[in-house]
């Protein structure tokens, strides 16, 4: 009965991080977009100036660009991990688990780096709305990430039914 409890929490979870992934990477394709449009032109024979960045972000501050580039890879990592982890929601048994496990604990680690940028863009001030929102999912995500993590190690522990 345990197993099967764990494997509900399991599901609630991959659906919500599934959902705020996808938000994660619309805000983040958002921001990529609008930095492209609105970056630093440079017409031909001009040179670059001395406090140029590649990773120049029109909005936000100094921190932003990496932010963003890292939370668009974890959701994009994110997302793929919960689909991978569908046919261990199916099978539900400790063989399935590392197909599961594995993209999952990999997608955690990149959403803690996207976090850790979002605390410093947090600590740097001066971004609007869409990169507040953007940093509230991508900390909230460290946590449920890591919750889906442990409720996907639910069905390792509980055997087979016996026929």
């Amino acid at each position: 009965m345990a197993g099967e409890e764990t494997k509900g929490v399991a599901s609630i979870l991959m659906f919500l991080n599934l959902c705020m992934y996808a938000i994660v990477c619309a805000i983040g394709g958002w921001a990529v977009n609008d930095a492209i449009e609105r970056g630093f032109v440079i017409g031909p024979g001009l040179v670059l100036p001395a406090n140029f960045s590649p990773v120049f972000f029109p909005m936000g501050n100094a921190a932003t660009g990496f932010f963003v580039i890292f939370s668009l890879i974890a959701g994009v990592v994110g997302a793929a991990s919960i689909l991978a982890g569908i046919n261990h929601l199916r099978s539900w048994n400790a063989e399935t688990l590392p197909s599961a496990a594995s993209p999952a604990l990999v997608a955690w680690t990149l959403t803690l780096l996207a976090m850790g940028f979002a605390c410093k863009e947090i600590e740097q001030h001066g971004r609007n709305a869409c990169l507040r929102t953007m940093e509230a999912f991508t900390i909230i995500l460290s946590v449920t990430q890591l919750l889906y993590i442990a409720a996907i190690h639910g069905a390792a522990g509980v055997a087979p039914p016996r026929r």
